[in-house]
Protein backbone atom coordinates (compact mmCIF):
# COMPACT_ATOMS: atom_id res chain seq x y z
CA UNK A 1 0.00 0.00 0.00
CA UNK A 2 0.96 3.73 -0.55
CA UNK A 3 1.87 5.21 2.10
CA UNK A 4 -0.26 8.60 2.94
CA UNK A 5 1.22 11.35 4.72
CA UNK A 6 -1.12 13.54 6.44
CA UNK A 7 -1.43 16.87 8.39
CA UNK A 8 -0.08 17.55 11.78
CA UNK A 9 -3.31 19.78 13.54
CA UNK A 10 -4.03 20.13 17.20
CA UNK A 11 -1.16 17.53 18.00
CA UNK A 12 -3.13 14.59 15.81
CA UNK A 13 -2.36 13.16 12.29
CA UNK A 14 -5.63 13.98 9.87
CA UNK A 15 -6.75 13.70 6.85
CA UNK A 16 -7.35 16.56 4.63
CA UNK A 17 -10.73 18.23 4.52
CA UNK A 18 -10.99 17.39 1.01
CA UNK A 19 -10.52 13.36 1.50
CA UNK A 20 -8.11 14.29 -1.57
CA UNK A 21 -3.97 13.17 -1.54
CA UNK A 22 -1.30 14.39 -4.07
CA UNK A 23 1.17 11.85 -5.54
CA UNK A 24 4.62 12.11 -4.41
CA UNK A 25 7.29 10.78 -6.24
CA UNK A 26 10.87 9.46 -5.98
CA UNK A 27 12.83 11.19 -8.40
CA UNK A 28 15.82 8.89 -8.67
CA UNK A 29 13.14 6.19 -9.88
CA UNK A 30 10.41 8.38 -11.64
CA UNK A 31 7.47 6.49 -9.83
CA UNK A 32 5.21 7.19 -7.06
CA UNK A 33 5.77 6.28 -3.66
CA UNK A 34 3.86 7.93 -1.10
CA UNK A 35 0.39 10.08 -0.88
CA UNK A 36 0.50 13.69 0.26
CA UNK A 37 -2.46 15.40 1.71
CA UNK A 38 -3.72 18.33 -0.71
CA UNK A 39 -4.92 20.62 1.81
CA UNK A 40 -7.41 23.30 1.57
CA UNK A 41 -7.91 26.63 3.33
CA UNK A 42 -10.58 24.82 5.91
CA UNK A 43 -7.09 22.78 6.86
CA UNK A 44 -5.10 25.94 7.14
CA UNK A 45 -8.37 27.87 9.52
CA UNK A 46 -8.28 24.31 11.13
CA UNK A 47 -4.35 24.97 12.05
CA UNK A 48 -4.70 27.97 12.75
CA UNK A 49 -7.39 27.76 15.43
CA UNK A 50 -5.61 24.92 17.16
CA UNK A 51 -2.57 27.29 17.06
CA UNK A 52 -4.02 29.89 18.51
CA UNK A 53 -5.50 27.99 21.64
CA UNK A 54 -2.46 26.97 22.49
CA UNK A 55 -0.19 29.92 22.03
CA UNK A 56 -0.78 31.84 25.17
CA UNK A 57 -0.18 28.74 27.55
CA UNK A 58 3.19 28.67 25.69
CA UNK A 59 3.98 31.90 25.49
CA UNK A 60 3.81 32.10 29.01
CA UNK A 61 6.26 29.19 29.57
CA UNK A 62 9.98 30.79 30.89
CA UNK A 63 11.86 30.71 27.56
CA UNK A 64 14.35 27.96 29.01
CA UNK A 65 11.33 25.92 28.95
CA UNK A 66 10.48 26.03 25.63
CA UNK A 67 13.98 26.13 24.71
CA UNK A 68 14.41 22.27 26.08
CA UNK A 69 11.40 21.21 23.86
CA UNK A 70 13.40 22.48 21.11
CA UNK A 71 16.48 20.42 22.57
CA UNK A 72 14.23 17.35 22.91
CA UNK A 73 13.30 17.54 19.07
CA UNK A 74 16.88 17.90 18.33
CA UNK A 75 17.94 14.81 20.22
CA UNK A 76 15.34 13.10 18.63
CA UNK A 77 16.52 14.18 14.78
CA UNK A 78 20.20 13.14 15.90
CA UNK A 79 18.44 9.33 17.22
CA UNK A 80 16.50 8.85 14.10
CA UNK A 81 19.11 10.55 11.90
CA UNK A 82 19.66 7.43 9.62
CA UNK A 83 16.13 6.80 8.80
CA UNK A 84 15.34 10.57 8.31
CA UNK A 85 18.71 10.71 5.61
CA UNK A 86 17.02 7.64 3.97
CA UNK A 87 13.85 9.48 3.66
CA UNK A 88 14.95 13.02 2.69
CA UNK A 89 17.10 10.79 -0.03
CA UNK A 90 14.27 9.46 -1.63
CA UNK A 91 11.93 12.65 -1.47
CA UNK A 92 14.22 14.52 -2.68
CA UNK A 93 16.67 12.58 -4.99
CA UNK A 94 19.98 14.08 -3.35
CA UNK A 95 22.87 12.12 -2.54
CA UNK A 96 22.58 10.05 0.84
CA UNK A 97 25.85 11.28 1.95
CA UNK A 98 24.80 14.96 1.39
CA UNK A 99 21.39 13.93 3.49
CA UNK A 100 23.49 12.24 5.98
CA UNK A 101 26.29 14.90 6.56
CA UNK A 102 24.70 18.35 5.88
CA UNK A 103 20.72 18.17 5.72
CA UNK A 104 19.99 15.86 8.97
CA UNK A 105 22.75 17.25 11.24
CA UNK A 106 21.74 20.81 10.34
CA UNK A 107 18.44 20.00 10.83
CA UNK A 108 19.07 18.91 14.55
CA UNK A 109 21.74 21.90 14.86
CA UNK A 110 19.00 24.94 14.00
CA UNK A 111 16.63 24.22 16.96
CA UNK A 112 19.76 23.47 19.25
CA UNK A 113 21.22 26.83 18.19
CA UNK A 114 18.02 28.88 18.43
CA UNK A 115 17.08 27.08 21.55
CA UNK A 116 20.57 28.51 23.02
CA UNK A 117 20.32 31.77 21.53
CA UNK A 118 16.65 32.74 23.15
CA UNK A 119 17.89 31.47 26.37
CA UNK A 120 20.12 34.58 26.15
CA UNK A 121 18.35 36.71 24.17
CA UNK A 122 17.35 39.92 25.64
CA UNK A 123 15.90 43.46 25.38
CA UNK A 124 17.79 46.20 24.70
CA UNK A 125 18.30 49.11 27.63
CA UNK A 126 19.22 52.72 27.07
CA UNK A 127 19.26 55.75 29.03
CA UNK A 128 20.25 59.60 28.95
CA UNK A 129 19.93 62.66 31.53
CA UNK A 130 16.31 62.48 31.78
CA UNK A 131 15.01 59.10 31.19
CA UNK A 132 15.55 55.15 30.28
CA UNK A 133 14.01 52.80 27.43
CA UNK A 134 13.62 49.63 27.35
CA UNK A 135 13.28 47.27 24.56
CA UNK A 136 10.98 44.50 25.23
CA UNK A 137 10.09 41.82 22.02
CA UNK A 138 7.20 39.61 23.07
CA UNK A 139 5.77 36.86 20.51
CA UNK A 140 3.90 37.77 17.42
CA UNK A 141 1.41 34.56 18.43
CA UNK A 142 0.31 32.52 15.19
CA UNK A 143 2.66 32.93 12.26
CA UNK A 144 3.50 31.12 9.45
CA UNK A 145 6.44 29.55 7.90
CA UNK A 146 6.76 27.96 3.83
CA UNK A 147 9.30 25.38 3.23
CA UNK A 148 10.59 24.55 0.03
CA UNK A 149 11.82 21.59 -1.77
CA UNK A 150 15.56 21.82 -1.96
CA UNK A 151 16.49 21.60 1.70
CA UNK A 152 13.07 20.09 3.24
CA UNK A 153 14.19 19.75 7.19
CA UNK A 154 17.01 21.80 7.14
CA UNK A 155 14.95 24.93 6.10
CA UNK A 156 11.90 23.86 7.80
CA UNK A 157 13.75 24.11 11.13
CA UNK A 158 15.07 27.02 10.17
CA UNK A 159 12.19 28.88 10.46
CA UNK A 160 10.61 27.05 13.13
CA UNK A 161 12.87 27.20 15.59
CA UNK A 162 12.99 30.79 16.50
CA UNK A 163 9.39 31.15 16.07
CA UNK A 164 8.70 28.93 18.76
CA UNK A 165 11.84 30.10 20.58
CA UNK A 166 10.16 33.39 20.90
CA UNK A 167 6.76 31.79 22.12
CA UNK A 168 4.88 31.74 19.35
CA UNK A 169 2.98 29.05 17.61
CA UNK A 170 3.24 27.93 13.91
CA UNK A 171 1.53 26.69 11.25
CA UNK A 172 3.75 25.23 8.80
CA UNK A 173 3.33 24.67 5.08
CA UNK A 174 6.21 22.29 3.90
CA UNK A 175 6.71 21.86 0.06
CA UNK A 176 4.55 19.25 -1.43
CA UNK A 177 6.98 17.86 -3.37
CA UNK A 178 9.37 16.92 -0.38
CA UNK A 179 6.70 16.30 2.48
CA UNK A 180 8.38 13.28 4.00
CA UNK A 181 10.97 14.18 6.82
CA UNK A 182 8.40 17.21 7.78
CA UNK A 183 5.88 14.09 8.82
CA UNK A 184 8.78 12.05 10.64
CA UNK A 185 9.08 16.12 12.32
CA UNK A 186 5.97 16.03 13.76
CA UNK A 187 6.23 12.30 15.10
CA UNK A 188 9.04 13.68 16.74
CA UNK A 189 7.33 16.75 18.21
CA UNK A 190 4.33 14.56 19.00
CA UNK A 191 6.88 11.76 20.91
CA UNK A 192 9.14 14.37 23.33
CA UNK A 193 5.69 15.75 24.53
CA UNK A 194 5.09 19.39 22.53
CA UNK A 195 1.75 20.49 23.49
CA UNK A 196 -1.14 20.01 21.16
CA UNK A 197 -1.21 23.07 18.84
CA UNK A 198 2.18 24.50 19.00
CA UNK A 199 3.57 23.42 15.86
CA UNK A 200 1.03 22.31 13.36
CA UNK A 201 2.11 20.87 9.86
CA UNK A 202 0.14 21.58 6.91
CA UNK A 203 0.52 19.37 3.46
CA UNK A 204 -0.55 20.25 0.49
CA UNK A 205 -0.18 22.68 -2.98
CA UNK A 206 1.25 26.38 -2.80
CA UNK A 207 -1.47 27.70 -4.73
CA UNK A 208 -4.00 26.23 -2.24
CA UNK A 209 -2.58 24.98 1.41
CA UNK A 210 -0.01 28.01 0.62
CA UNK A 211 -1.97 30.97 -0.43
CA UNK A 212 -4.57 30.41 2.35
CA UNK A 213 -1.89 30.44 4.97
CA UNK A 214 -0.63 33.60 3.39
CA UNK A 215 -3.96 35.43 3.39
CA UNK A 216 -5.45 34.27 6.37
CA UNK A 217 -5.89 37.39 8.65
CA UNK A 218 -4.95 35.77 12.26
CA UNK A 219 -1.87 34.89 10.53
CA UNK A 220 0.72 37.63 12.04
CA UNK A 221 3.83 37.29 10.06
CA UNK A 222 4.91 35.19 7.22
CA UNK A 223 8.81 33.33 6.82
CA UNK A 224 9.25 32.12 3.33
CA UNK A 225 12.27 30.44 1.18
CA UNK A 226 10.96 29.92 -2.57
CA UNK A 227 11.30 31.23 -5.95
CA UNK A 228 11.01 34.88 -6.43
CA UNK A 229 7.77 34.59 -8.62
CA UNK A 230 5.86 32.86 -5.27
CA UNK A 231 7.43 35.28 -3.07
CA UNK A 232 6.36 38.22 -5.02
CA UNK A 233 2.67 36.64 -4.71
CA UNK A 234 3.19 36.21 -0.99
CA UNK A 235 4.37 39.76 -0.59
CA UNK A 236 1.22 41.43 -2.36
CA UNK A 237 -1.02 39.24 -0.03
CA UNK A 238 0.83 39.94 3.17
CA UNK A 239 1.43 43.89 2.32
CA UNK A 240 -2.62 44.36 2.11
CA UNK A 241 -2.66 42.91 5.68
CA UNK A 242 0.39 44.89 6.84
CA UNK A 243 1.55 41.65 8.11
CA UNK A 244 5.07 40.99 8.94
CA UNK A 245 7.46 38.79 5.94
CA UNK A 246 10.52 37.60 5.28
CA UNK A 247 11.46 36.22 1.95
CA UNK A 248 14.24 34.55 0.89
CA UNK A 249 14.12 34.12 -3.11
CA UNK A 250 15.98 33.45 -6.15
CA UNK A 251 19.76 33.77 -6.83
CA UNK A 252 21.97 33.92 -9.90
CA UNK A 253 25.30 33.67 -7.45
CA UNK A 254 28.81 34.46 -9.08
CA UNK A 255 31.77 33.07 -8.18
CA UNK A 256 34.71 35.68 -9.10
CA UNK A 257 37.99 33.71 -9.70
CA UNK A 258 41.09 35.98 -9.79
CA UNK A 259 44.38 35.13 -11.43
CA UNK A 260 46.43 35.07 -8.43
CA UNK A 261 43.75 32.56 -6.57
CA UNK A 262 44.58 29.60 -5.34
CA UNK A 263 43.72 27.53 -7.61
CA UNK A 264 43.51 23.97 -6.58
CA UNK A 265 41.43 25.30 -3.69
CA UNK A 266 39.04 27.44 -5.71
CA UNK A 267 38.27 24.51 -8.38
CA UNK A 268 37.57 22.06 -5.77
CA UNK A 269 35.26 24.68 -4.54
CA UNK A 270 33.60 25.38 -7.02
CA UNK A 271 33.11 22.43 -8.25
CA UNK A 272 31.08 21.61 -4.90
CA UNK A 273 29.45 25.35 -4.95
CA UNK A 274 28.41 24.23 -8.64
CA UNK A 275 27.03 20.98 -8.40
CA UNK A 276 26.11 20.44 -4.58
CA UNK A 277 23.06 19.10 -4.51
CA UNK A 278 22.38 18.95 -8.24
CA UNK A 279 23.07 22.27 -7.74
CA UNK A 280 19.44 23.10 -6.13
CA UNK A 281 21.02 25.28 -3.72
CA UNK A 282 19.87 28.72 -3.70
CA UNK A 283 23.10 29.56 -2.78
CA UNK A 284 24.76 27.82 -5.69
CA UNK A 285 27.27 29.41 -8.45
CA UNK A 286 25.67 29.38 -10.89
CA UNK A 287 27.77 32.02 -13.13
CA UNK A 288 31.68 31.44 -12.90
CA UNK A 289 33.91 34.80 -13.82
CA UNK A 290 37.23 33.90 -13.99
CA UNK A 291 40.13 36.28 -15.01
CA UNK A 292 41.11 36.22 -18.93
CA UNK A 293 44.78 35.27 -17.60
CA UNK A 294 43.81 31.55 -15.98
CA UNK A 295 40.26 31.25 -18.01
CA UNK A 296 41.36 28.38 -20.55
CA UNK A 297 43.27 26.56 -17.59
CA UNK A 298 40.75 26.33 -14.93
CA UNK A 299 37.88 25.98 -17.61
CA UNK A 300 39.46 22.29 -19.02
CA UNK A 301 40.12 21.60 -15.45
CA UNK A 302 36.45 22.23 -14.32
CA UNK A 303 34.79 20.42 -16.91
CA UNK A 304 37.73 17.91 -16.62
CA UNK A 305 36.30 17.25 -13.11
CA UNK A 306 32.70 17.92 -13.66
CA UNK A 307 33.10 14.72 -16.56
CA UNK A 308 34.32 12.50 -13.26
CA UNK A 309 31.36 12.88 -11.40
CA UNK A 310 29.55 9.75 -10.43
CA UNK A 311 25.92 9.88 -10.95
CA UNK A 312 23.62 7.15 -10.07
CA UNK A 313 21.63 5.71 -7.37
CA UNK A 314 21.26 8.52 -4.66
CA UNK A 315 21.02 5.99 -2.12
CA UNK A 316 24.54 4.12 -2.77
CA UNK A 317 27.55 5.81 -1.31
CA UNK A 318 29.94 6.01 -4.20
CA UNK A 319 26.89 8.73 -5.81
CA UNK A 320 27.99 11.98 -6.02
CA UNK A 321 25.22 13.31 -8.42
CA UNK A 322 21.66 12.04 -7.86
CA UNK A 323 18.41 13.01 -9.50
CA UNK A 324 16.42 16.44 -9.93
CA UNK A 325 13.59 16.58 -7.80
CA UNK A 326 10.78 16.35 -10.20
CA UNK A 327 10.23 15.66 -13.62
CA UNK A 328 8.67 19.12 -14.00
CA UNK A 329 11.87 20.83 -13.06
CA UNK A 330 14.11 18.29 -14.98
CA UNK A 331 12.29 20.10 -17.81
CA UNK A 332 13.10 23.23 -16.93
CA UNK A 333 16.02 22.76 -16.91
CA UNK A 334 16.73 21.34 -19.97
CA UNK A 335 14.58 23.85 -21.50
CA UNK A 336 17.14 27.11 -20.45
CA UNK A 337 19.83 24.50 -21.61
CA UNK A 338 18.03 24.58 -25.25
CA UNK A 339 17.65 28.54 -24.89
CA UNK A 340 21.49 28.26 -24.15
CA UNK A 341 22.20 26.87 -27.33
CA UNK A 342 19.67 29.21 -29.30
CA UNK A 343 21.67 31.95 -27.83
CA UNK A 344 24.77 30.82 -29.50
CA UNK A 345 26.38 28.99 -25.94
CA UNK A 346 28.63 26.27 -26.22
CA UNK A 347 28.01 23.47 -24.22
CA UNK A 348 31.21 22.05 -23.04
CA UNK A 349 29.66 18.67 -20.98
CA UNK A 350 26.36 17.51 -19.65
CA UNK A 351 23.77 19.41 -21.66
CA UNK A 352 21.16 16.12 -21.56
CA UNK A 353 18.90 14.29 -19.67
CA UNK A 354 20.76 10.64 -18.89
CA UNK A 355 19.03 7.33 -18.47
CA UNK A 356 20.62 5.00 -16.14
CA UNK A 357 19.92 0.72 -16.01
CA UNK A 358 17.17 -0.91 -14.56
CA UNK A 359 14.92 0.66 -11.53
CA UNK A 360 17.07 4.18 -11.98
CA UNK A 361 15.85 4.09 -15.81
CA UNK A 362 12.70 6.57 -15.85
CA UNK A 363 14.83 8.82 -13.09
CA UNK A 364 14.96 12.64 -13.23
CA UNK A 365 18.96 12.45 -14.01
CA UNK A 366 20.51 15.61 -16.10
CA UNK A 367 24.42 15.04 -16.65
CA UNK A 368 26.73 18.07 -15.59
CA UNK A 369 26.21 21.19 -17.19
CA UNK A 370 29.18 23.90 -18.31
CA UNK A 371 28.45 26.21 -20.73
CA UNK A 372 30.59 29.10 -22.51
CA UNK A 373 30.11 31.77 -25.17
CA UNK A 374 27.39 33.55 -23.54
CA UNK A 375 26.91 37.20 -22.47
CA UNK A 376 26.17 38.62 -19.43
CA UNK A 377 22.81 39.67 -20.56
CA UNK A 378 21.62 36.07 -21.98
CA UNK A 379 18.68 34.75 -20.42
CA UNK A 380 20.95 31.36 -18.92
CA UNK A 381 22.92 34.54 -17.06
CA UNK A 382 20.07 35.99 -15.66
CA UNK A 383 17.08 33.73 -14.96
CA UNK A 384 17.70 31.20 -12.09
CA UNK A 385 18.08 27.81 -13.29
CA UNK A 386 18.21 25.95 -10.11
CA UNK A 387 19.86 22.86 -11.22
CA UNK A 388 23.33 21.29 -12.21
CA UNK A 389 24.04 23.94 -14.50
CA UNK A 390 26.69 26.79 -15.03
CA UNK A 391 28.07 29.59 -17.11
CA UNK A 392 31.81 30.28 -17.76
CA UNK A 393 32.59 34.04 -18.59
CA UNK A 394 36.46 35.93 -18.41
CA UNK A 395 36.58 39.15 -17.40
CA UNK A 396 39.63 41.06 -18.12
CA UNK A 397 39.81 43.43 -14.69
CA UNK A 398 38.27 44.21 -11.20
CA UNK A 399 35.93 46.30 -12.36
CA UNK A 400 34.11 44.66 -15.04
CA UNK A 401 34.12 41.28 -12.77
CA UNK A 402 32.10 43.57 -10.37
CA UNK A 403 29.83 44.84 -13.20
CA UNK A 404 29.27 41.55 -14.62
CA UNK A 405 28.84 40.05 -11.08
CA UNK A 406 25.72 43.05 -10.66
CA UNK A 407 24.20 42.72 -13.97
CA UNK A 408 21.50 41.05 -12.65
CA UNK A 409 18.32 41.30 -11.01
CA UNK A 410 19.07 38.98 -8.11
CA UNK A 411 21.73 39.22 -5.13
CA UNK A 412 21.60 36.52 -2.85
CA UNK A 413 25.13 35.53 -2.54
CA UNK A 414 28.90 35.42 -4.23
CA UNK A 415 32.14 34.55 -3.99
CA UNK A 416 35.65 36.01 -4.31
CA UNK A 417 38.76 34.29 -5.13
CA UNK A 418 41.71 36.08 -4.52
CA UNK A 419 45.30 36.08 -2.55
CA UNK A 420 45.08 39.72 -2.44
CA UNK A 421 42.70 40.86 0.87
CA UNK A 422 42.63 43.85 -0.47
CA UNK A 423 40.77 43.03 -3.27
CA UNK A 424 38.27 40.75 -1.68
CA UNK A 425 37.55 43.52 0.75
CA UNK A 426 37.02 46.23 -2.39
CA UNK A 427 34.75 43.68 -4.82
CA UNK A 428 33.04 42.55 -1.39
CA UNK A 429 31.78 45.96 -0.65
CA UNK A 430 31.42 46.51 -3.99
CA UNK A 431 28.74 43.65 -4.95
CA UNK A 432 25.21 43.75 -4.46
CA UNK A 433 24.59 40.60 -2.36
CA UNK A 434 23.87 39.70 0.91
CA UNK A 435 26.11 37.28 1.74
CA UNK A 436 29.58 37.57 0.06
CA UNK A 437 31.96 34.29 0.39
CA UNK A 438 36.11 35.37 0.87
CA UNK A 439 37.76 32.20 -0.62
CA UNK A 440 35.68 30.15 0.50
CA UNK A 441 31.88 28.94 -0.08
CA UNK A 442 28.49 27.66 2.60
CA UNK A 443 30.56 28.62 5.05
CA UNK A 444 27.74 29.81 8.25
CA UNK A 445 27.85 31.21 11.74
CA UNK A 446 24.26 31.12 12.43
CA UNK A 447 25.04 34.02 14.48
CA UNK A 448 24.74 35.98 11.28
CA UNK A 449 22.00 37.89 9.42
CA UNK A 450 21.46 35.78 6.13
CA UNK A 451 19.03 36.75 2.91
CA UNK A 452 19.60 38.74 -0.17
CA UNK A 453 19.45 41.74 -1.61
CA UNK A 454 16.96 43.09 -4.95
CA UNK A 455 15.10 40.43 -6.23
CA UNK A 456 16.57 37.84 -3.94
CA UNK A 457 15.05 39.02 -0.66
CA UNK A 458 13.26 41.19 1.84
CA UNK A 459 14.80 40.78 5.23
CA UNK A 460 17.07 38.98 7.37
CA UNK A 461 16.69 35.54 9.25
CA UNK A 462 19.37 33.89 11.52
CA UNK A 463 20.97 34.42 15.28
CA UNK A 464 19.53 37.41 16.89
CA UNK A 465 17.67 38.61 13.85
CA UNK A 466 15.32 35.51 13.62
CA UNK A 467 14.23 36.06 16.98
CA UNK A 468 13.89 39.50 16.10
CA UNK A 469 11.42 39.32 13.05
CA UNK A 470 9.27 36.33 15.06
CA UNK A 471 8.65 39.09 17.72
CA UNK A 472 6.77 42.53 18.24
CA UNK A 473 9.29 45.02 19.55
CA UNK A 474 8.03 47.43 22.48
CA UNK A 475 9.35 50.88 23.83
CA UNK A 476 9.16 51.61 27.32
CA UNK A 477 10.33 54.86 28.30
CA UNK A 478 10.00 56.21 31.76
CA UNK A 479 11.56 59.49 33.58
CA UNK A 480 14.49 59.30 35.85
CA UNK A 481 13.60 59.67 39.15
CA UNK A 482 9.85 58.52 38.79
CA UNK A 483 7.87 57.16 41.17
Amino acid sequence: MTEKIKNYIGGEFADPHSGHYLDNFNPSRGKVYSQVAASDSEDISRAVRAAQSAQPQWAKLPAEERANYLRRISDEILKHAPELARAETIDNGKPITLSRELDIPRSAKNLRFFADAVSQFRGEFFSDSFSTSTVRYTPLGVVGCISPWNLPLYLLTWKIAPALAMGNTVVAKPSEVTPYTASLLAQMASAVGLPAGVLNIVHGAGAHAGAALTQHPDIKAISFTGSTATGRMIAQAAAAQFKKCSLEMGGKNPNIIFADCDFELALKTTMRSTFANQGQICLCGSRILVEKTIYEKFRDALVARANSLRIGDPLLETTEQGAVVSEAHMKKILHYIEIARREGGKILCGGERIRLAGELENGYFIKPTLIEGLGPSCVVNQDEVFGPVATLMPFENENQAVAMANSTRYGLSASVWSKDLGRCERVANALQAGVVWLNSWMVRDLRTPFGGVKESGVGREGGDYGLRFFSEIKTVNQPLGAN
